[in-house]
């Protein structure tokens, strides 16, 4: 069987994030990508210029093809921006019982606004409780709990509760934003906490780097590993990404992680 993912996200015309990051990070990591557009954005490594939301119908229909003809093991949700589109996605996986890992796109590197904010709530009641598990970073966590910016152990884990009493299985809050030496990640269930640490990456080439690492947990999960697995495997190849893209020169602004470093030197 080949293991296949989907992804639901919005385009990234500069090719380091949303879609183009996420089948890069399927291909990299062995599985077979299928994608749903739900945007086009006009960006680069400077930020975002434009962005045109695709037709909740359109969305519907790449679904619908998708799931009618190819046995898709695991879905990847990224930029979805309105609350139809929210709705469109939810409706159409009604019955999907694979799992399903949420990254709340809402804020891109370049600080530019990618979910509007009478989405969230669509987003919490709609999505979050399908999820296998939800991927925010520190800022996305606390538009999403309605609290301030996390910065401390204890004020992580009471957003992650937020998050599962929505309906979430689980939740990784990212702590790519918060100081320190360390970039460390709590994945927190029903069962318990889960920390992952990695040493920080000192490089301007961090664009995509949400996109990346939920998307190598959706190929992890496709390929039937379980789910403390995915996310640490993950973790290591978006550490090495970083890593490798350190000589990436792409554009002048944040650059885009090294998705095939273990295939081509930079």
């Amino acid at each position: 069987m080949t293991a296949t993912a989907m992804t639901i996200a919005g385009s990234d015309s500069g090719g380091g994030a949303g879609i183009q990051a996420d089948i890069k990070t399927f291909s990299a990591l062995g599985v077979y990508a299928t994608s749903v557009i739900t945007a086009v954005t006009a960006q680069n490594t400077l930020g975002v210029t434009a962005v045109e939301d695709i037709s909740p119908q359109t969305i519907r229909a790449q679904i619908r093809a998708v799931l009618a003809d190819i046995d898709v093991h695991a879905i990847k949700i990224g930029m979805v921006s309105r609350s139809e589109t929210i709705l469109a996605i939810a409706q159409e996986l009604e019955g999907y019982q694979g799992p399903i890992v949420l990254d709340p796109v809402m804020v891109a590197t370049s600080g530019d606004r990618l979910l509007r904010e009478d989405a969230i709530g669509a987003l919490l009641t709609a999505l979050v409780p399908k999820a296998t598990i939800v991927t925010p970073n520190l800022p996305e966590a606390a538009l999403l709990t309605a609290t301030p910016i996390a910065e401390t152990r204890a004020q992580v884990l009471r957003q992650a509760e937020i998050i599962l009493t929505a309906g979430a299985a689980a939740v990784l809050i990212k702590g790519g934003h918060s100081g320190g030496k360390d970039s460390i990640d709590l994945l927190v269930d029903h069962m318990g906490v889960t920390e992952f640490s990695a040493p920080r990456v000192d490089t301007n080439n961090d664009h995509g780097t949400g996109c990346t690492l939920a998307a190598a947990i959706t190929a992890g999960l496709a390929t039937g590993t379980p789910l403390e697995e995915a996310v640490r495997n993950a973790k290591a190849y978006l550490q090495q990404a970083l890593i490798a893209g350190k000589t990436l020169t792409i554009g002048g602004g944040h650059g885009p992680v090294h998705h095939f470093h273990q295939w081509w030197r930079a």
